[in-house]
C-alpha cells in the first residue's frame, strides 16, 4: 500500500478525495474555513446546506459525501463524523480511517485519498489513575492509528467468491498473501517529521496485515485450516522473519505426556499438531510466551453443540491465529524481549475413539484431570500448553482463547474478559489494549471458583458449576498449570468473531488481540 506526508491545505489538496473530520455539535462549515481560510464561501455554504439535508449530527465515522463543483481541484470532499472533541483520541482516527476505506474501496486503481487528520485537538483524559495530559495528540500516533485503520478496512474474505473485488485481499496458496493497493493515502496537518512517519507507517502496516493475516486463517473453511494447515502456515512465517519453528506430531506429544491435549484430539481423524515458534531478542532479559488455543473445529465433542451453535466453530482457533499474527509482528519489528509462541491444534470431533464425559486423563504436569464435559476442551489443550512454555524457561505466560460462552454472557461482543495472577501484567496488557482500540474487562480468581472444580476421583473436574462464574472457573482451571509465573488469561470469545462491518472490524474473524499483544511486546 502507498502511504505518504504531504503538506497542503485544504485548498491546495491535488487528489481525487479529500477527508476532513469534524466535531459533533460543530458547524461543519466553520470547522472548514477554520482550516483553510480561503475556502470559498460557495462551498463552505454548499457543504453546511448538504450536510443539513443529510441529517449529518457528527457521530463517529458517520460519512456524508460532497462535491465540490470546481471549486478546489479535489473533485470530492468526504466529511467524517468524529464524535465528541472531549473524547478524541486516536482510535477515532482508527475508527474513521477504516470506514473511509471501506467507502472508497474499488473507486480506481489511479485514485489518491488526502485525510486531513484534526492534529490540534487536546488530550483530556486521564488514564491508568494518571493526571489528564495537556499536550497536543502525538502526531505518530495519529498516522499509526490511520494507517492500521485503512488497511483494516479494506479487508474483505472473499477468496472463494466468483466474482472478487480486486482490492487488498488474502489471495493464493498462502492465507496471508496480501496485494498492493490500488489507492494511495495522503496525510497532512499532523506535525511530525519524515522518518518518524516512515516509522509509524511501517509498524502500523505490520501490525494491520498481521491481523488481517489472523482473520483470514480464522475465517477459511475448517476443512482447509486444519491443524496441518495452521501449522504450514507457521512454518511460512518463520521462514519469511528468521524465526525457529518446530512441529510435533502425535508420538512427540505422546512422549511429552501432554494427556488432556491427547485426550481432545483423539476423537478426530485429522491428526493434531502442536506449533512452538521462538523469537530471541539480542540481550533479552526475559522471554514471554503467547499460548493460542487452536481448536480448528470445535464439535463439542460427544457433548455434541447443537446445530446452531456449531455454525461459527471454525473460529475456535481465534487464540492460535492471533498468537501466530503477533509472531508475523515480532519477526517484522524485532521487539527487545524474546517470544516463545505455543500453539495446541486439534479438532474437537465425536467418534468412537472420542473422550467420554467420566474419562480421566494426565495433563503434562501430572495433575490428573475428570472430564465432566467434552465441550470444555479448549482449557485442557490449553493446560498442556502453558505447562510446556513453562519447561522452556518461560518468564512470563499470555495465553489467549475463545474459552467460555459465559464471557459472551457476561461482556457481550464490546470487551475480551481477562484475569490472571499477577496484576501489573493485567494492567499493562489492558493499556496496550485501550492503545490499540481492543477493551478488556477485569474477572476475579476467587479462591471460591476451585472449589467448583473439585472431583471425587481425580485432582479437578474440567467444566466448574454449570451457569455460574463460568468464565473465572475455566481461568481457576487454568491456574492450576501456570506454577508461580506471571500470567494472564484473554477469554476472547465474544470479541473475535463480528457479524457486521463496523469501524475497524469486517464481517467474520477479527483478529482480536494481534494489535493489543503486539504493542505490549513492542512496549519492552
Amino acid at each position: 500500500m502507498n502511504f505518504e506526508l504531504v503538506k497542503a491545505t485544504l485548498t491546495q489538496s491535488k487528489g481525487d478525495i479529500v477527508v476532513v473530520g469534524v466535531f459533533k455539535g460543530e458547524d461543519a462549515g466553520k470547522s472548514l474555513k477554520a482550516l483553510d481560510a480561503k475556502l470559498p464561501k460557495a462551498l463552505e455554504d454548499g457543504i453546511k446546506k448538504h450536510l443539513e439535508s443529510e441529517g449529518f449530527k457528527g457521530k463517529v465515522s458517520e460519512i456524508v459525501c460532497v462535491p465540490t463543483f470546481g471549486h478546489i481541484d479535489c473533485p470530492k470532499l468526504m466529511i467524517v463524523g468524529l464524535g465528541s472533541k472531549e473524547e478524541f483520541n486516536p482510535n477515532i482516527i482508527r475508527k474513521t480511517s477504516a470506514s473511509v476505506a471501506r467507502k472508497v474501496k474499488g473507486h480506481g486503481s489511479t485514485a489518491k485519498v488526502i485525510m486531513i487528520l484534526p492534529h490540534e485537538v487536546k488530550a483530556t483524559k486521564a488514564r491508568s489513575g494518571k493526571s489528564p495530559a495537556k499536550a497536543t495528540i502525538d502526531g505518530a500516533a495519529l498516522a499509526k492509528a490511520a494507517v492500521e485503520g485503512w488497511v483494516l478496512g479494506k479487508f474483505e474474505f472473499d477468496k472463494y467468491k466468483s466474482q472478487k473485488d480486486k482490492s487488498d485481499q488474502p489471495t493464493g496458496k498462502r492465507a496471508a498473501s496480501v496485494k498492493k493497493g490500488e489507492i494511495s493515502l495522503a496525510l497532512t496537518g499532523i506535525t511530525i517529521d519524515t522518518k518518524t512517519f516512515q516509522k509509524a507507517v511501517k509498524e502500523a502496516t505490520a501490525v494491520a496485515e498481521a491481523t488481517i493475516f489472523a482473520r483470514a486463517l480464522v475465517d477459511e473453511p475448517p476443512v482447509y485450516m486444519t491443524p496441518t494447515r495452521l501449522s504450514i502456515e507457521a512454518k511460512e512465517i518463520a521462514k519469511d522473519h528468521g524465526l525457529t519453528c518446530t512441529v510435533l506430531s502425535t508420538p512427540q506429544i505422546e512422549k511429552l505426556g501432554m494427556g488432556c491435549f491427547l485426550g481432545v484430539a483423539r476423537g478426530a481423524d485429522e491428526p493434531p499438531k502442536f506449533i512452538v515458534m521462538k523469537y530471541t531478542a539480542p540481550k533479552a532479559k526475559k522471554t514471554v510466551a503467547i499460548v493460542g488455543k487452536g481448536i480448528t473445529f470445535d464439535s463439542g465433542g460427544l457433548s455434541l453443540k447443537p446445530a446452531q451453535s456449531m455454525e461459527r466453530m471454525k473460529y475456535d482457533m481465534s487464540g492460535a491465529a492471533c498468537v501466530l499474527g503477533v509472531m508475523r509482528v515480532v519477526g517484522a519489528l524485532k521487539p527487545n524481549v524474546s517470544v516463545l509462541a505455543v500453539v495446541a491444534a486439534t479438532e474437537n470431533m465425536p467418534s468412537g475413539k472420542a473422550l467420554h464425559p467420566g474419562d480421566v486423563i494426565r495433563a503434562m504436569n501430572g495433575k490428573t484431570v475428570e472430564v465432566n464435559n467434552t465441550d470444555a476442551e479448549g482449557r485442557l489443550v490449553l493446560a498442556d500448553a502453558l505447562t510446556y512454555a513453562i519447561g522452556q524457561k518461560a518468564d512470563e505466560l499470555i495465553d489467549v482463547a475463545t474459552l467460555t460462552g459465559a464471557v459472551v454472557t457476561a461482556l457481550g461482543r464490546a470487551a475480551a474478559g481477562i484475569m490472571g495472577t499477577n496484576q501489573d501484567l493485567i494492567e499493562k496488557i489492558m493499556e496496550a489494549g485501550q492503545d490499540s482500540g481492543e477493551r478488556f474487562w477485569q474477572l476475579p480468581l476467587f479462591d471460591e471458583y476451585k472449589q467448583a472444580l473439585h472431583s471425587d476421583v481425580a485432582d479437578l473436574m474440567n467444566a466448574g458449576s454449570r451457569g455460574e462464574a463460568g468464565s473465572s472457573c475455566g481461568g481457576m482451571f487454568l491456574k492450576e498449570f501456570v506454577e508461580n509465573k506471571p500470567w494472564a488469561h484473554l477469554d476472547i470469545a465474544g470479541v473475535a468473531w463480528s457479524e457486521k462491518n463496523k469501524d475497524e472490524l469486517n464481517k467474520g474473524g477479527t483478529g482480536f488481540g494481534v494489535r493489543t499483544l503486539s504493542r505490549y511486546l513492542m512496549s519492552h
